[in-house]
């Protein structure tokens, strides 16, 4: 569809393409893309949309208890999954197709769950996503998941207006990728290192930082925040150093080109 028709007719399109789907299995994360997914899903097929988050190291730990939460506000069928990409070796040697190995493991989870539905598994990818590396979408597609916001020509701009009409919290939520995008290819992958990423994110959250990406390089936390929180972080600076320092860093830096999404891709 058209991405500068209005976002009434994109919505239109979205609900016509999940009627069309009939039975749903959303992969939701909580994030703003598959919470509105999720939320219209509902909306418009009740109980054949069933919301599923997969759980595991590399999801951060506030962000199943959201998807919880958001289940239960909106009256929403969901199910938490664990998946195992730490047990693929190609997921822990963190090349430049890691995500691939991520989503085959996501579908390999969640599409038998599908299969017991008579469900197609739908995932929240804008048409913004299609510009950037993101070989999971490719994974995700091989094993036959569709992605109608696409379909319906949303832009994550889109998303968020639609989803503060609809009235969705989620509209606002900062973007929040898996941990192991904060670890630079070619460092492994571990439990321990993804840890230690949450916790320092999530400790520098509870210091009132709402976007914020700690990246990590050995002893180095690399803090992102948008360039209009500087101040905001540079005033609480040594509560900053000393939240990120109790997690295992030595040095902690301050990256004066701000937030940017997955600006650890090729």
């Amino acid at each position: 569809m058209d991405p500068s028709a209005p976002i009434a007719r994109k919505v239109a399109v979205l609900e016509g393409e999940l009627s069309r789907l009939g039975r749903v299995v959303v992969a939701f994360s909580g994030g703003a893309d598959s919470a509105f997914l999720a939320a219209v899903a509902h909306r418009t097929l009740g109980a054949s949309a069933h919301a599923v988050t997969a759980v595991s190291p590399s999801l951060a730990g506030d962000e199943e208890a959201d998807c919880r939460s958001l289940a239960m506000e909106w009256g929403m069928r969901w199910t938490p999954v664990v998946t195992n990409e730490m047990e693929r070796a190609a997921y822990r040697i963190n090349d430049s197709d890691r995500c691939f190995h991520c989503k085959a493991e996501l579908m390999d989870v969640v599409a038998p769950i599908a299969a017991v539905d008579g469900a197609t598994v739908v995932l929240g990818v804008n048409i913004d996503d299609l510009g950037e590396h993101r070989p999971g979408q490719k994974a995700a597609a091989d094993a036959g998941a569709e992605f109608p916001l696409v379909v319906a020509g949303f832009t994550k701009a889109d998303v968020r207006s639609a989803s503060f009409d609809m009235g969705l919290r989620t509209w606002d939520k900062p973007a929040m990728a898996c941990l192991a995008s904060r670890i630079p290819y070619g460092t492994e992958v571990s439990v321990s290192l993804l840890s230690q990423v949450d916790r320092a994110e999530s400790a520098l959250r509870r210091l009132g930082l709402r976007q914020v990406r700690v990246r990590h390089y050995d002893h180095t936390a690399r803090l992102e925040v948008p360039v209009d929180e500087f101040a905001a972080l540079l005033s609480r600076r040594d509560d900053v150093v000393r939240a990120v320092r109790e997690q295992g860093y030595r040095y902690v830096t301050l990256d004066l080109e701000g937030f940017r999404s997955g600006n650890l891709n090729p």
